[in-house]
């Protein structure tokens, strides 16, 4: 996969990318990673790349000119361009997601643009197909955190990334749930035990006791994102049987 990121604070990137996943990836050469700085596309001596906007208002807008021709840069680079998704940071976007994580993690190409200010000129999205991804409904200075956000998420999905890839199958969110309770060694501390369940070496009843324990802590503490239409009736079961325990205490 190739990711190309437009920012105007390429030195955020240097520490992150050479580090963890994503420097794994690179070594394998599973993922290309290359920084542009926006301020090359500006069409002026003094680099510029921002504007106040029509009509008043505090704050600056991004402009067009500089973002349009970078990524007709990057398009001229990419043969097929239906395996390319270029996103921008913004609060206005979609909620990002592990299933989006996923979708973009079998593009080819990914061309990030981190926002700023108060925006991008609106006309971008009339010249080129961006896909608006917000991180939370928060505010932060710019898109650069964001970006890396989503790089990381996406990056750990590329197959061969992770040395065994159940650990991502296992994640919180890989089928919109949390994921179970997680133990290591010693098996016991300070009088804690570990559950006898995963000691026993039955792989398939370890495997039912966390599903199980992913759905209770789902439905204790991220009740939203239970589907109760896609659960296997044993599944909806164990789930009741719990309200009803909870309820009893």
């Amino acid at each position: 996969m190739l990711i190309d990121i437009l920012t105007i604070f390429p030195a955020m990137f240097s520490g992150f990318l050479d580090e963890s996943l994503v420097q794994r990836a690179k070594e394998k050469n599973l993922a290309q990673i290359r920084i542009f700085n926006l301020r090359d596309y500006s069409g002026d001596k003094h680099k510029t790349v921002d504007d106040a906007p029509f009509g008043g208002g505090g704050g600056m807008v991004l402009m067009l000119e500089p973002l349009h021709r970078a990524l007709e840069s990057l398009a001229k680079q990419e043969e097929e361009k239906s395996s390319t998704s270029i996103i921008l940071t913004t609060p206005q976007g979609e909620r990002f997601s592990q299933k989006k994580a996923f979708e973009l993690s079998l593009k080819g190409h990914l061309i990030i643009i981190c926002g700023h200010y108060k925006g991008v000129d609106e006309r971008l999205k009339m010249l080129h197909p961006l896909e608006e991804i917000s991180i939370g409904d928060y505010v932060l200075t710019g898109g650069e955190i964001p970006s890396l956000v989503i790089i990381d998420a996406v990056v750990r999905l590329i197959p061969g990334v992770l040395g065994d890839f159940e650990s991502a199958q296992t994640d919180s969110f890989f089928e919109d749930i949390l994921g179970p309770p997680q133990y290591t060694r010693p098996a016991e501390f300070d009088g804690l035990k570990v559950p006898d369940m995963l000691l026993s070496g039955d792989h398939e009843k370890i495997k039912k006791w966390r599903r199980k324990e992913a759905l209770k802590r789902t439905l204790q503490n991220r009740p939203d994102l239970l589907n109760w239409n896609e659960l296997a009736e044993e599944e909806k079961k164990w789930m009741e049987e719990n309200e009803e325990k909870e309820k009893s205490e």
